[in-house]
C-alpha cells in the first residue's frame, strides 16, 4: 500500500490476552532529546519487552515513547496514546517539540509511541538495500521486481544474523506491546488514537486487551481483519470515481475535462504494458540518466496527488499526462526514487504485512481485479507483495487476527469519500460490530480526513462526552447513524 510517507503528527491539530503473561514488562528512562515548553512535564523511555512473549528469557527489545502532560492533569487518567500508520514509520521521529498547546494536551495526557522494529527501536528492522536496489533499477534500466527480491533476500539474511525473530515484528505483538505500556506506566484510562494502519492496531488493542480502554478515535484506519490486497486497485478506482464526479460537478464549462472519465479510461488500458523514456539528472550529479517508465510511474503521478492538499489538482494533471505532457511529474516521481527514504523501516513492514495481510489474501480475487479495472491493470498498488513474502518467510498470525473487532468501547472513525486507499466501506465493516461507534464521512477527504470540517471540531465534542450522539453541521459531512 503506497501511503508515501504519511507521518500525520496529533501535537497539531473483548477478549483478554490469550497468553499467561511471564514477564514484567519495564520502563528504561532516557533524556528527552526535544524542546519541552514551559508548563509541560515530559516523560521520554522506552518500554522493555521481550521480542517473543513464549521466550521472555531471551531477546529484550526497547521501544520508545514521549509522555507528557501539563502541571495538574493526572498522570494515570484521561491519558491518550498516538501511534502512526504505515506500517514503517516512526511516531516519535518528526517531534521536536512540544507546546502547552499541542493538540491532544487539552484533553488530558499524551503519548506518542513508537512501534517495534521502526526507525528509533532497538532494534529497527531497515532494509536500505531496498531502496539501492530501486534506484539502480531506474539509472540501469533493470528490472526492479528481480533487484528488489535480490535486496530482500539480502536484508532477511542480514537482519537473521542478528539473532532477531521477523515473526515477532506482528500487529498482535504491537498491540501488546501498547498494553504493556499502558500497565508498565500504571495508566488507568486511555485513548487509543490510530492513523490508516495502526486505526486496526488500535482495534487489535481493543480486541485482546480492552482492559483500561475508555474510547477509540480511528483517522482512515485499515481494519486487521479485511484482506486490503483483494481491493487495493478498488479503493483506488474509487477514488478516482470521486474525481471524476468532481469534474463533473464543478467544472462544466470547462472543456479541457471534458469527458475526463472515458479518456482516463482509454489512455491508461491502451499504454498498458509500454515504455516511454526520459533524460534525467538526479539531484547533485552532472550527468544525465536515460530512464525507462511506463503505466506504473504514471499511475504513481496522479494517486499520489488524491490527498488532502492536492486533489483539487488531480484532473490538470490526469490531461497532462493523457496528452503526452509526461516530463514534470516523472521528473518529480524521480526525485523521489533517488533520494530514498531514511525514516521507514521496510524490514518491519513486510513483517506486519506477510504475516497478517498477504498471507490471507487470495490470489485469484487480487487478479480479477485487473481484469475488471484494465486501466488500473498491473499496477502495484503495494511494495510488499507475495513474491517478496516468499522471501521474507515469516509466521501468519493466527486466524484470530482476521476477525472483526467486537466491543461495546466508544469510537470516533472518521473517513474521506477521495481516500484512494482506505475506503470508507472499512468504517462501516468496523461499525457493525461496535454499536457505540460513530462513523464521520467528510466530502472531498482523502486518507487522514481528520474529524473537523466547515468550522466545526467533531473530535473536540466527542473526547467530551464519548457515547454523545454526533450531529453533521455541514453539508460536506455525513454522520452514519
Amino acid at each position: 500500500m503506497k501511503f508515501y510517507s504519511i507521518l500525520i503528527v496529533l501535537f497539531t491539530i473483548g477478549i483478554s490476552t490469550s497468553f499467561a503473561q511471564s514477564y514484567s514488562p519495564k520502563i528504561e528512562r532516557c533524556a528527552c532529546n526535544i524542546k519541552i515548553e514551559e508548563g509541560v512535564i515530559a516523560r521520554c523511555g522506552y518500554l522493555v519487552v521481550p521480542e517473543n512473549r513464549k521466550r521472555p528469557d531471551k531477546t529484550l527489545l526497547k521501544i520508545p515513547f514521549i509522555f507528557v502532560r501539563k502541571n495538574g492533569m493526572d498522570s494515570v487518567r484521561n491519558i491518550s496514546l498516538y501511534t502512526t500508520g504505515g506500517p514503517g514509520y516512526s511516531t516519535t521521529l518528526g517531534i521536536t517539540k512540544i507546546t502547552a498547546n499541542s493538540g491532544f494536551l487539552k484533553y488530558g495526557g499524551f503519548i506518542a509511541f513508537d512501534q517495534r522494529g521502526t526507525k528509533k527501536a532497538i532494534p529497527s528492522l531497515e532494509c536500505p538495500e531496498i531502496d539501492e536496489a530501486i534506484k539502480r533499477s531506474y539509472a540501469e534500466n533493470l528490472s526492479k521486481d528481480s533487484l528488489v527480491l535480490l535486496a530482500v533476500k539480502a536484508c532477511r539474511k542480514r537482519i537473521r544474523a542478528q539473532g532477531i525473530d521477523l515473526s515477532s515484528y506482528s500487529t498482535t505483538e504491537s498491540a501488546a506491546d501498547i498494553n504493556d505500556l499502558r500497565l508498565a506506566l500504571k495508566i488507568r484510562s486511555l485513548t487509543l488514537i490510530g492513523l490508516s494502519y495502526s486505526g486496526g492496531l488500535m482495534l487489535t488493542v481493543a480486541k485482546n486487551h480492552p482492559e483500561g480502554i475508555k474510547a477509540l478515535v480511528l483517522n482512515s484506519p485499515l481494519p486487521g481483519f479485511v484482506n486490503y490486497e483483494e481491493h487495493g486497485l478498488i479503493n483506488m478506482n474509487e477514488a478516482l470515481e470521486q474525481v471524476f464526479a468532481n469534474v463533473l460537478t464543478d467544472s462544466l464549462k470547462d472543456e479541457r475535462y471534458k469527458d475526463l472519465r472515458n479518456r482516463f479510461h482509454e489512455y491508461f488500458t491502451k499504454i498498458t504494458g509500454q515504455h516511454f523514456t526520459i533524460k534525467y539528472l538526479p539531484k547533485g550529479k552532472t550527468d544525465s540518466l536515460s530512464i525507462k517508465y511506463g503505466k506504473a510511474e504514471l499511475l504513481d503521478a496522479i494517486i499520489g496527488r488524491i490527498d488532502n492538499n492536492r486533489l483539487k489538482s488531480v484532473p490538470f494533471v490526469m490531461n497532462e499526462l493523457i496528452k503526452g505532457n509526461h516530463y514534470e511529474y516523472i521528473s518529480e516521481l524521480l526525485d523521489g526514487v533517488f533520494l530514498g527514504d531514511p525514516t521507514r523501516s521496510l524490514g518491519m513492514r513486510y513483517s506486519v504485512y506477510c504475516s497478517g495481510q498477504i498471507a490471507y489474501s487470495d490470489p485469484q480475487l487480487i487478479a480479477m481485479q485487473d481484469q475488471i479495472l484494465p486501466w488500473l491493470s498491473g499496477y502495484p498498488f503495494n511494495n510488499v507483495n507475495a513474491e517478496i513474502c516468499d522471501c521474507w518467510k515469516v509466521r501468519n498470525e493466527g486466524k484470530e487476527a482476521k476477525t472483526p473487532v467486537y466491543s461495546t468501547i466508544p469510537a470516533l472513525i472518521s473517513g474521506g469519500d477521495a481516500d484512494p486507499w482506505c475506503r470508507p466501506f472499512y468504517n462501516t465493516l468496523i461499525k457493525r460490530h461496535m454499536p457505540n461507534a460513530q462513523v464521520i464521512l467528510i466530502h472531498n477527504r482523502a486518507h487522514g480526513a481528520g474529524f473537523g470540517a466547515n468550522g466545526f471540531d467533531y473530535l473536540e465534542e466527542f473526547m467530551a462526552d464519548p457515547f454523545k450522539k454526533l450531529k453533521s453541521r455541514s453539508n460536506n459531512v455525513i454522520i452514519q447513524e
